[in-house]
Order: structure tokens, then C-alpha cells, then sequence
């Protein structure tokens, strides 16, 4: 191959490249930047039971949740002592909704969010990695 040939695909190949750094940019920070909640959005939340739950007390507690506004669905796990529900926070409030099991059906209940830890565990990217380090510096640029 000739000098000029091998300049075109250079030139051609980092152009490429240079253009999908872009694209990757681009999808991160619209993937990452804070949205908004709308009609359609659904949130998950878990209430943890101070007590000991039979199959009755989640029954009771499932039927609950389906009658407040803004749940979607619910499922009581008995031998955790957790109850798991998505709903629109548009319609409800999960903090609320809690508060209103405690006093409504008299269950030692408390909403549990995760530790600023816990939510650095759950992320698949680990804090060393190549990716998250990109991620951070397009971040801290836009």
C-alpha cells in the first residue's frame, strides 16, 4: 500500500472514532441527567415489618396497598417480613403511603432506602474501571 492510501484510512478510521466518542457522550449524558416524573413514571419502594408476618397480615397488606391511589403492584415476602410496591409519584407518595399502613393496620412499618454505601455497591461499574472514569469526566464536563 501506498503512503496515501494508508493516510486515507487513518484518517477515515479516527474520524469513525472520534465520531462514535461523540455518540458515547452524547447517550451519557442523556442517560444520566436527572428526569423528571411524569404520568408514565413508576417507582419501586420496600417497607420493612418490625414484626413477625403471617400469610393473613400479607394478605391484608397486599389488599391495602392495591386500594391505595397511585400503587401499581404489590408482593408481601412473609419469611423477610418485606413488602415491595411500585407506584406513580405523580399520583402518591411512598413515605406517605407508609405512614398510612403504620396507622391504618397497625404494623410496626418503616420505608427502607438505601445507604449513599449501599448505592455505591449497586452499581455494575466499579469505581476503577476505565468506564466509570469516562463516565465521570464526561459528567464533570457537562
Amino acid at each position: 500500500m501506498n503512503k496515501q492510501t494508508i493516510k486515507k484510512v487513518l484518517k477515515v478510521s479516527l474520524s469513525i472514532f472520534a465520531l462514535l466518542v461523540v455518540v458515547l457522550c452524547v447517550h451519557i449524558y442523556i442517560v444520566t441527567r436527572p428526569k423528571t416524573a411524569t404520568e408514565k413514571t413508576r417507582i419501586m419502594a420496600r417497607i420493612d415489618f418490625k414484626q413477625a408476618l403471617n400469610q393473613d397480615d400479607a394478605n391484608k397488606i397486599t389488599a391495602w396497598l392495591y386500594q391505595q391511589n397511585g400503587v401499581d403492584r404489590a408482593v408481601v415476602n412473609t419469611k423477610s417480613e418485606i413488602a415491595i410496591f411500585t407506584f406513580y409519584p405523580v399520583k402518591a407518595n411512598a413515605d406517605d403511603i407508609v405512614k398510612n399502613l403504620s396507622s391504618s393496620l397497625n404494623y410496626k412499618a418503616q420505608r427502607y432506602i438505601p445507604t449513599e454505601e449501599e448505592l455505591a455497591k449497586s452499581c455494575p461499574v466499579s469505581p476503577n474501571s476505565f468506564s466509570y472514569k469516562f463516565y465521570k469526566t464526561i459528567k464533570h464536563i457537562f
